[in-house]
């Protein structure tokens, strides 16, 4: 088993008209056992800001203490919030840094522009090499499952609800064929006006 699988996780973000959402799991496993069912792997960078990190739940927590602080630093020397060029350039920076001994985790990133009224998403992989998607971003054990559910449920032009159920359905019905992830799912739907969590509750055996 890959050091990437050993703790199992599913996130998925995925684009609609003027809005984006975010999503993950919560389960928290070695392997095949289940240790906690609420292990938090969404976190809020800025008032419409998320950043979804799925892998090795050690690096996650490490990568995510290593962001929170560069992003207070940014926040007290440029006295203003983070936005999504800077938020890639950080992570991209953290996970090359370590590239030849590096995180194991992949992280998402999902934005609305209030100024554009655009929403944006992009992944990297493990060294830090980003890719920009205009539909949907999938990461995790159960991206595989993740990828066949979002081709089949996403269309251009998703309306608020339309998407929070889209990623709802992608994220839940792909982490029930993956054992590894799974156990309630976590979803952030990102609007111009408001950000909306939403907690799933999904099959526990």
């Amino acid at each position: 088993m890959s050091i990437t699988e050993y703790n199992g996780s599913s996130i998925v973000a995925m684009m609609g008209e003027g809005c984006v959402a975010i999503a993950a799991d919560t389960r928290l496993g070695i392997q095949f056992q289940t240790i906690d069912t609420n292990f938090k792997k969404i976190f809020r960078m800025g008032p419409r800001l998320f950043i979804g990190l799925a892998g090795l739940a050690t690096d996650v927590q490490t990568v995510y203490q290593r962001l929170t602080f560069r992003a207070n630093l940014f926040k007290l020397r440029e006295e203003r919030e983070l936005n999504f060029d800077v938020l890639l350039a950080m992570i991209r920076n953290i996970l090359y840094e370590r590239r030849f001994g590096p995180f194991f985790v992949d992280p998402i990133i999902a934005y609305f522009d209030e100024e554009t009224g655009q929403p944006k998403i992009a992944n990297t992989d493990l060294i830090g090499a980003e890719c920009t998607a205009q539909d949907f971003a999938v990461g995790g054990t159960g991206s595989d499952e993740l990828y066949g559910m979002c081709e089949a449920l996403w269309k251009p032009g998703l309306k608020p609800d339309q998407l929070f159920e889209a990623v709802s359905q992608s994220l839940v019905n792909a982490f029930d064929r993956d054992a590894l992830s799974g156990w309630g799912a976590e979803v952030y739907l990102i609007e111009k006006d408001k950000v909306t969590k939403s907690t799933l509750k999904t099959r526990m055996d």
